[in-house]
C-alpha cells in the first residue's frame, strides 16, 4: 500500500517486475511506487528482498521483465545521456583505480553537468579527508567517504545509496547523517537502502518496505508517527491492544495504535518487523479507515 502528501512525483514505478533469468521467481514483482523530489527515502527489506535490485532497476542498470522506471516522463532503461547526468548510484560494494582523486575527478565529472568542485572539497572536510588522496591506498571506508562526496557533489536529481553506513566507524557514520542533511535540497530524492536502520533513522521522509520481492509498505514517516505510537510497557492491558510486542530487557517494547493525543518517535526496527509479521494490519491502521492516495 502506497501512501503520499508530496505531488512532486520525479520518479514513478510502474507495475516493476524484474527476474535475472527466465521462468525464476521475480526479484522484484509488480512494484508501483511514486518517489518525489526534497525527500530522503529509506528502502528496508529483509536479505533477498531485492533491494539492491530495486536500486539497479531505477538507475537503469538493469531492464525490467514488465512494467518501467520514469525519471521525469523518461524511462531510465533507455538510458538517455540526459537522464544519467540526472541519477548517481553508489553501491554497497565497489572499487575506485589506483590514481589520484584529481585524476578520477577529470575523467568522470564531465559526465555530470553539475558537479561542483568546491561541494565535493566541503564534502571531503566534513569526513576529514585529504582534498586529493591517492585511492588505491585508501581503506575501504576511506574510499566510501570519498566516493559519497564526488557522489552528492556531482547534484544529481537521484542519489541511490545501498547500504552507505557499512565500513564506517562511528563517529563517521555520526558525520554521514550530517553530511546527508546539510547537503539535501527540494530539488534532489535520497533513496538509502540498508540493514543498519539506527545509523539512518532521524534521516528519512518517507519509508519504503520490500519482502518476497513485492511493496508491502510506503508511507510518510509524519504520516506513521501520527497513526502509529512506539513505547516501552510492563502495563498488560497496553501489552494486550498491542499490533505488535517484543520483550526486552526492561519491558516489552510495543507498536499500538496512537490515540492522537501525542506523535511518538518512529522506531524502524519495530516498525520493520510489525510490516513482515503483520502488512495487512499495519497498512490498515495507516489507512484510518480508508484515507489514502
Amino acid at each position: 500500500m502506497y501512501y503520499d502528501t508530496n505531488t512532486l512525483n520525479m520518479v514513478s514505478i510502474q507495475n516493476l517486475t524484474f527476474s535475472y533469468r527466465r521462468h525464476r521467481q521475480p526479484v522484484i514483482d509488480g512494484v508501483t511506487l511514486d518517489l518525489s523530489s526534497g525527500s530522503v527515502y529509506g528502502l528496508l527489506g529483509p536479505n533477498g528482498a531485492g533491494k539492491s535490485t530495486l536500486l539497479y532497476l531505477i538507475a537503469g542498470l538493469l531492464t525490467p521483465s514488465e512494467g518501467k522506471v520514469l525519471l521525469d516522463g523518461t524511462e531510465t532503461r533507455l538510458r538517455r545521456p540526459s537522464t544519467l547526468s540526472d541519477i548517481f548510484i553508489v553501491p554497497e560494494e565497489f572499487d575506485l583505480p589506483p590514481i589520484k582523486l584529481s585524476s578520477y575527478v577529470k575523467l568522470n565529472a564531465p559526465y555530470y553537468p553539475n558537479f561542483s568542485l568546491d561541494d565535493m572539497k566541503r564534502h571531503l572536510e566534513m569526513f576529514s579527508m585529504d582534498s586529493n588522496p591517492n585511492l588505491g591506498r585508501l581503506s575501504m571506508g576511506q574510499k566510501k567517504k570519498v566516493f559519497m562526496a564526488f557522489a552528492l557533489a556531482c547534484n544529481t536529481k537521484i542519489l541511490l545509496m545501498d547500504e552507505p553506513t557499512n565500513g564506517l566507524d562511528i563517529p563517521g557514520k555520526s558525520v554521514f547523517r550530517r553530511f546527508i542533511a546539510s547537503n539535501m535540497t527540494d530539488e534532489r530524492t535520497i533513496v538509502i537502502s540498508t540493514h543498519q536502520v539506527r545509523d539512518i533513522d532521524n534521516l528519512l521522509d518517507h519509508i519504503v518496505m520490500i519482502d518476497t520481492h513485492r511493496l508491502i509498505c510506503s508511507a510518510p514517516v509524519s504520516l506513521i508517527s501520527e497513526r502509529l505510537s512506539f513505547t516501552t510497557t510492563s502495563n498488560p492491558d497496553l501489552i494486550a491492544k498491542a499490533l505488535y510486542a517484543q520483550s526486552s530487557v526492561t519491558g516489552t517494547n510495543v507498536v499500538l495504535p496512537n490515540d492522537g493525543s501525542d506523535d511518538t518517535r518512529v522506531d524502524l526496527e519495530m516498525l520493520f518487523q510489525l510490516a513482515l509479521e503483520k502488512p495487512q494490519l499495519l497498512n490498515q491502521q495507516l489507512m484510518n479507515d480508508g484515507e489514502s492516495k
